[in-house]
């Protein structure tokens, strides 16, 4: 993974101070490129143990069409429970509840779920009911039929629904392309969380991308990842440094279960990492 701790130094090194929504304030730098080869490995960040279950789940929650966190936290994946608790605690209902106490509530109370896990339309309804299209299914048809197409995308973004959404999307357009019977794609992300979410992403796209090759009988090509504000956040500059000083190993190999052929018929136990060899995790404060 020497691409992701290149884009880790390319911030220290030319990354500008700048204010942002959070408060906490970024190192940014505005236009890079990383590109893997998907035949060499699954890219997934060595230097630092990364929540593999977490990118799974949030994967196939996004393919489920999904907007609620309650399916995450019932699976102990909690990487989305920030946003609808910042939203609670601007509610009526609120009474003091910790974090905790809130995610607690979300799993063991369907009717408060219901109201407050819900994040409006973001990533899962665009994929699945982008103004009334199923973008999914639709790619999935055109890779088929079509893979020539230079028309093979998904798009996040929905300005129509920006304002609804807990949080709008940072990995915002995606673009799947078929040559020598090999598929690849390139997510452009317009806002990129470098220490904590980009090992994430890096790993989920090139997920979708295996899986979607398996569906449509396609060799593995390239993930290309684009960014647009690629910053640190100023409180995680000394975490990024300790990962360049860590030597990576060699990539893990991801097996998927062959049986598979609908790509809304995977579940959790149809992935197994081979040969994950990491440094210990990092922590740090996600930015909300």
């Amino acid at each position: 993974m020497k691409q992701y701790l290149d884009l880790l130094q390319h911030i220290l090194d030319k990354g500008i101070y700048k204010g942002d929504r959070t408060g906490t304030g970024t190192y940014s730098t505005f236009g890079y490129q990383m590109r893997f080869n998907l035949q060499d490995g699954f890219p997934l960040v060595t230097t630092k143990k990364v929540y593999l279950k977490g990118i799974i789940h949030e994967l196939l929650w996004f393919l489920k069409g999904d907007t609620n966190i309650k399916y995450l936290v019932d699976n102990n994946v909690n990487i989305w429970n920030e946003w609808p608790f910042e939203i609670f605690k601007k509610s009526k209902d609120y009474q003091g509840e910790t974090l905790a106490e809130f995610v607690e509530k979300i799993k063991t109370d369907n009717q408060f779920a219901s109201i407050y896990g819900e994040l409006g339309p973001v990533y899962g309804h665009q994929w699945r009911n982008f103004n009334g299209v199923d973008q999914i299914t639709e790619l999935i048809s055109q890779i088929k039929t079509n893979p020539n197409s230079r028309r093979l995308i998904i798009s996040a973004w929905n300005p129509a629904e920006v304002n609804a959404m807990a949080l709008p999307p940072c990995h915002c357009f995606i673009q799947f392309y078929v040559v020598n019977n090999q598929l690849s794609c390139q997510l452009y992300q317009r806002s990129a969380d470098t220490f904590l979410g980009v090992p994430f992403n890096i790993a989920s796209y090139s997920l979708l991308t295996m899986m979607i090759a398996q569906v449509c009988n396609l060799e593995l090509g390239d993930f290309v990842h684009t960014f647009g504000d690629v910053h640190l956040y100023s409180n995680h500059i000394e975490q990024a440094k300790l990962q360049l000083s860590r030597q990576p190993f060699p990539l893990p190999t991801m097996k998927i279960n062959p049986a598979v052929k609908n790509i809304f018929d995977f579940k959790y136990e149809d992935f197994t990492l081979e040969n994950y060899q990491s440094h210990p995790a990092i922590k740090a404060e996600v930015a909300v």
